[in-house]
C-alpha cells in the first residue's frame, strides 16, 4: 500500500457541548490543517468507556460533538469525519498492539495515574491501556503527523515506540514513526472563575466557561462576570505573572484576534476591565457567533449530522481494512 505524504490522525472525545477551551486549544487548527494536510478525525467513542457512560447520553453527546466539529468549519469533502467505533480496525489493531507494548512502558504514563488516581485498582483495564490504542488510532491510518498538546506528547512518544518494536520485532518497515505538530503557542484556556484551573465541561458552575453553544448575550453575561482583580491592565505581559485571571483573559483575546498578549497588552495598556471586557465580548461573539448559527443548524438535523458520520466511516474503513489485512498478514495470522 503507498504511503501517505502527509497524513494527520486527531481524536476528540465525544464529550458533546464543547467549549472555548476546546476551541481554541485544539479544534481551530483542525479546520486550518485542512488545507495542507491529509486528515482524519474521529468521535473516539471506545476511548470513552473506559470510564462509565449512560449509553443514551453518549449516543447524543456523540452525535452532538460531530456537529459542533462540522459548525466549526471541519469540511466532510475535505476531511474524514468519522465515529472511531464505526471503524472496527482500531480496536483490531489495539489488541495487536496490547502485544507488543510493554508493561513498563504503560506503567510510565501519567495520565493513567491522574484518571485513575486513589482508586487505581477499581480502574478499567480499558483505562490502563488507552495509550495503545490511541497509538492504534493514529498507526492504522499510517498517519505521518499528530498535532499534540503539552498532555499528549507522552503518548505520541509510546506511539513511536510500538510501531518500532512492531517493525523490529516483525522485520518490516511497516509503520512510520508519526511526528508531533506544534502549531505555535498553545492555547491554555483557564476557568472564567479561578486562572489556575483549566476550562472543563465537568466544573459544576456553567460561568466558568464560554460553551460553543451559548448565545451572544450569555457570552457578554459570562465575560461580564468574569474574576479579575481592581488593578488596571499593565503595558506587559510580565505584569501579568502573578494575575491569573487578568492573564487568562487577555490570553483568550490574543488567540480569538490571532495576535500575541504583548500587542494585546501594548492597545489596552492602563486600561480598566470594564472596558477590556467590553470588547472581549464583543470579539468572542463575533468569531463564535456564525459557529453557534451552524450549530442549531445541524442540531435541528441529525439525519444530515448521521449521512456525514455514516460516509465518513466508510472512507475511513476504505484505508483501515486494508491495513489491518496487511498487519494481520505480517503477525501471521492465517487468512482462510
Amino acid at each position: 500500500m503507498t504511503k501517505p505524504a502527509k497524513r494527520i490522525l486527531s481524536g476528540v472525545q465525544p464529550t458533546g457541548n464543547l467549549h472555548l477551551g476546546n476551541y481554541l486549544g485544539a479544534l481551530r487548527n483542525w479546520v486550518r490543517l485542512q488545507q495542507e494536510y491529509e486528515c482524519f478525525y474521529c468521535l473516539v467513542d471506545l476511548h470513552a468507556i473506559t470510564v462509565q457512560q449512560d449509553p443514551a447520553a453518549l449516543r447524543t453527546s456523540t452525535r452532538d460533538g460531530a456537529a459542533a466539529l462540522l459548525a466549526m468549519g471541519v469540511d466532510p469533502k475535505t476531511s474524514v469525519l468519522f465515529v472511531q467505533s464505526n471503524v472496527a480496525a482500531h480496536a483490531e489493531l489495539g489488541w495487536i498492539f496490547n502485544c507488543v507494548a510493554r508493561l513498563g512502558w504503560l506503567n510510565r504514563m501519567t495520565q493513567f495515574k491522574e484518571k485513575a488516581g486513589k482508586n487505581k485498582e477499581q480502574a478499567t483495564v480499558g483505562l490502563y491501556v488507552y495509550p495503545t490504542l490511541m497509538a492504534a488510532d493514529i498507526l492504522i491510518y499510517r498517519a505521518t503527523h499528530v498535532p499534540v498538546g503539552d498532555d499528549q506528547r507522552q503518548h505520541l512518544e509510546l506511539t513511536r515506540d510500538i510501531a518500532q518494536s512492531f517493525n523490529s520485532q516483525y522485520g518490516v518497515e511497516y509503520f512510520p514513526l508519526p511526528e508531533a505538530l506544534i502549531l505555535g503557542e498553545a492555547t491554555r484556556v483557564m476557568s472564567l472563575r479561578d486562572g489556575t484551573m483549566k476550562m472543563s465541561k465537568s466544573d459544576a458552575s456553567d460561568y466558568t466557561r464560554i460553551n460553543v453553544s451559548d448565545s451572544s448575550d450569555l457570552i457578554a453575561q459570562k465575560i461580564r462576570k468574569a474574576r479579575t482583580d481592581a488593578e488596571p491592565l499593565p503595558g506587559d505581559p510580565k505584569g501579568l505573572e502573578t494575575r491569573a485571571e487578568a492573564k487568562n483573559l487577555v490570553g483568550i483575546f490574543a488567540a480569538l484576534a490571532d495576535r500575541t498578549p504583548a500587542d494585546v497588552l501594548r492597545d489596552y495598556d492602563g486600561a480598566q476591565f470594564s472596558k477590556f471586557k467590553e470588547d472581549l465580548a464583543e470579539l468572542t461573539i463575533a468569531k463564535l457567533g456564525p459557529i453557534n448559527d451552524e450549530l442549531r443548524r445541524l442540531n435541528a438535523d441529525p439525519g444530515y449530522v448521521d449521512g456525514i458520520l455514516r460516509d465518513g466511516a466508510e472512507r475511513a474503513r476504505a484505508v483501515a481494512d486494508p491495513i489491518v489485512r496487511e498487519v494481520q498478514e505480517i503477525v501471521g495470522f492465517l487468512r482462510p
